[in-house]
């Protein structure tokens, strides 16, 4: 690593840290032929593999971008869409792989947007899968009615198991 102040081609390492959650490596250095110290910060890059090819690194900011349209008009706030965005690069970072295909992003987008708001997950999804007829859309709204189903079920099972449980604690 060259030194910025006398630009001597070599450093030394005096210490390694982690930073933002194992995300960054900040290293402080020292020049043998200035003595001044200097620090560094290296990141990994992560790149996206597009359809056609084409490479690019990972944007946050393009999540954020592609989310916030499909959740325009509907009751989201900036903050839960950082989080999502958020989400999202922690669940392609820990795939642990230096490239991740765009469909792979796509996907881990597509969990937590129908988590934050069904609507948006729709319009999100309709231009993600491609939908080409009603018929597409129609079976994506069974799916979430599907999952909106087993959820109210495993609700009501908790209800009445905590209504049992409180009905045998009880005494007359």
């Amino acid at each position: 690593m060259r030194c910025p102040y006398c630009r001597h081609a070599d450093s030394r390492v005096v210490d390694s840290r982690e930073a933002d959650d194992g995300q960054l490596i900040r290293r402080r250095r020292a020049c043998p032929e200035c003595g001044k110290r200097f620090t560094t910060v290296e990141e990994a890059v992560l790149a996206v593999v597009k359809r056609s090819g084409v490479t690019e690194p990972f944007s946050r900011i393009k999540i954020i971008g592609g989310v916030r349209k499909a959740c325009q008009g509907r009751p989201v706030d900036e903050d839960s869409i950082a989080l999502l965005a958020q989400k999202v690069e922690e669940t392609v970072r820990a795939k642990g792989a230096a490239e991740i295909p765009s469909h792979d992003v796509g996907l881990a987008i597509l969990g937590p947007l129908r988590d934050l708001d069904e609507v948006a997950y729709l319009r999100f999804a309709s231009v993600y899968r491609s939908f080409d007829s009603l018929a597409d859309f129609e079976r994506e709204i069974e799916t979430l009615r599907a999952a909106a189903r087993a959820r109210e079920g495993a609700g009501a099972e908790d209800h009445a198991g905590a209504g049992a449980a409180g009905a045998a604690g009880r005494t007359n």
